[in-house]
């Protein structure tokens, strides 16, 4: 039984697979870091064009150019 249970501790087979868990963990943190700070600049933008189309004119066929 003492056999199994060394054997057991010096096995690192599944080091690897929390080394990748780790930096998985990470990248995902991180990715929802620059998501967080990236929304409300770009929900900013998204009002301020929808602003700026809303007051934009066309301007009708064959009046360029003519001022009224």
């Amino acid at each position: 039984m003492k056999t199994m249970i060394k054997a057991f501790i010096a096995n690192e087979s599944g080091a690897v697979t929390v080394d990748w868990v780790v930096l998985t963990a990470a990248i995902v943190g991180l990715g929802l870091a620059v998501i967080s700070s990236v929304r409300s600049g770009t929900s900013a933008l998204a009002t301020d064009i929808s602003t700026s189309l809303t007051s934009a004119s066309v301007a009708s066929l064959g009046t360029l150019g003519v001022s009224q």
